[in-house]
């Protein structure tokens, strides 16, 4: 089964010059969404990880169904002012702004360690900014993982700058 034909591009959203990839086409098909998971599943046994951190939004639907499918705790990463208890933030830039990054002080145990997981890896910054918020947090990052990597946005190059073990189930 090729994922990449159950997510179709978008041109020019949000933003004149970026596709956009939909979804919505994998996770209404359960073929192709359980595969998906069965294939992240594989890319996150290479990492030691004790919980996944999705970050918003599609992160947050990838990162459930792994979490759950591999018997590991989940974290969400949110956009600015949207956790009900004191926070920890992070500021990044991306493809097309800028934004930040927030997770509940009191949501991963001490001891965690973080696998992180999104949809898409475009130019790295959601990713990295992740990274930074979950280290200044005191939490040990064991690596990241994505559905799909934009390679020309050269984001993997970004996160091996950074130190952030990456990968990627597809790359386009």
């Amino acid at each position: 089964m090729n994922l990449l034909d159950y997510l179709p591009g978008v041109p020019d959203f949000p933003k004149p010059g970026i596709l956009f990839r939909d979804i919505s086409p994998l996770l209404a098909n359960p073929a192709a969404f359980k595969e998906t998971i069965a294939q992240l599943d594989a890319l996150a046994k290479t990492f030691d990880y004790t919980h996944i951190l999705g970050i918003e939004s599609r992160g947050f639907i990838f990162g459930s169904a792994l979490a759950h499918h591999a018997h590991k705790g989940f974290a969400i990463a949110r956009k600015p002012n949207k956790l009900p208890l004191a926070s920890h933030r992070e500021q990044y830039g991306l493809e097309y702004g800028s934004d930040s990054l927030e997770i509940q002080q009191s949501t991963l145990p001490t001891n965690a360690k973080v696998l992180l997981i999104d949809d898409v890896l475009a130019t790295g910054g959601t990713l990295i900014a992740a990274d930074k918020l979950l280290r200044s947090a005191g939490f040990q990052v064991s690596g990241a993982i994505t559905l799909l990597e934009i390679a020309v946005l050269n984001g993997s190059e970004q996160l091996e700058k950074n130190h952030i073990h990456h990968k990627s189930v597809l790359r386009s």
